[in-house]
């Protein structure tokens, strides 16, 4: 069945199949305009993600594992990698992350948002990841648009030019609407888009529906034809661990 995660026989091969596939930098606002139900909201959403069964069997079409690691990022000079770099390759090692995302505490309240900040912390923490991978995707998320520190789009164009992608989820609600921002000054390189939750509620799909778009695109269309049949929502079904179906 497509979606098999690394057969043993892939597991034992060597070469290309245990090269890095992806490395995943997580760039998550937790500036001030992001408050403690939000952000409960956009943790719990994340660590969902990495349950659902459609993520793991995505993660088992690549050609080698995943490199993951998360960072939180406010103002100036408020930027952490808050769970270093994790190999995503078996079911266990995405509930092992799963659970790491949900216990990380948050490490900035009540400041600015400084992106482009965000981006170049990125940049150096991706030169401390273990493995080289075939691509390497920058994610940030956020609420609103840049009031502090550098100008995103050099620095994203900068990342570009270097092979990176830099890719962004939007949460909408604020004024001025963050979603041009974020497609005009933000996102970089090739295939580059925004995904978009209309709201903290909507981001436990949302991220879930950009990270399925950055690993495994065609599983992408499949799932979302299978959302359009069901009211069962991401976070509630497909799960490992022995998680009951809704």
């Amino acid at each position: 069945m497509r979606g098999a995660l690394f057969s043993a026989a892939a597991m034992l091969a060597p070469g290309p199949a245990l090269a890095c596939a992806l490395e995943l930098i997580l760039a998550v606002d937790v500036s001030g305009s992001v408050d403690g139900s939000e952000y409960a909201l956009q943790t719990e959403g994340l660590a969902a993600a990495f349950e659902t069964e459609v993520l793991a069997e995505a993660i088992g079409n690549l050609d080698g594992p995943v490199m993951v690691t998360l960072t939180q990022w406010s103002g100036l000079s408020r930027q952490r990698q808050v769970i270093g770099w994790r190999r995503l390759d078996m079911p266990d090692t995405l509930l092992a992350f799963a659970a790491e995302v949900r216990a990380v505490p948050r490490a900035f309240r009540n400041y600015s948002t400084a992106i482009g900040e965000a981006l170049s912390h990125a940049s150096g923490v991706s030169a401390d990841n273990p493995l080289t991978c075939a691509r390497r995707v920058i994610d940030v998320s956020g609420d609103g648009v840049s009031n502090e520190g550098r100008d995103p789009r050099g620095l994203a164009d900068g990342l570009a030019a270097r092979g990176y992608v830099v890719n962004a989820i939007v949460i909408r609600g604020a004024d001025p609407d963050p979603y041009p921002y974020y497609r005009d000054e933000v996102i970089a390189g090739d295939g580059a888009f925004v995904e978009t939750a209309e709201g903290f509620e909507d981001y436990p799909e949302a991220i879930l529906r950009k990270l399925l778009r950055e690993i495994d695109p065609p599983l992408l269309v499949g799932w979302e034809r299978v959302r359009l049949r069901t009211t069962r929502g991401p976070a509630a079904g497909d799960r490992y661990a022995g998680r009951s179906r809704a």
